[in-house]
């Protein structure tokens, strides 16, 4: 299972790399290529990911990877969620400090 820190760096790197295979994916995230192929199936059965394949050449199908808007809208609901995580995080370590 993934959380949502995964879920988010994933919505982002395809946000920001529509044209990125699984692989170049788990590479750029450190996450490995079998997490990241479960990842995706899991975007794309919640319909947070659309999966096309642009390219097929007689050794392997390319995909394209495209957030719906659904999926930007989960991308924007994790990202509110882990900056008011953080914030938490960051004012606890500060009381302790303070103490």
């Amino acid at each position: 299972m993934m959380n949502n820190e995964d879920h988010l760096k994933v919505l982002n790197k395809i946000n920001k790399e529509k044209k990125i295979s699984q692989r170049l994916l788990s590479k750029k995230l450190g996450i490995s290529l079998g997490k990241i192929n479960y990842c995706l199936k899991e975007l794309k059965k919640k319909g947070f990911v659309k999966i096309r394949n642009f390219n097929q050449s007689k050794k392997k199908i390319k995909y394209l990877y495209v957030l719906t808007p659904k999926g930007l809208q989960q991308k924007t609901k994790i990202t509110i969620k882990f900056m008011k995580q953080k914030m938490q995080e960051y004012e606890s370590l500060k009381k302790d400090l303070e103490n």
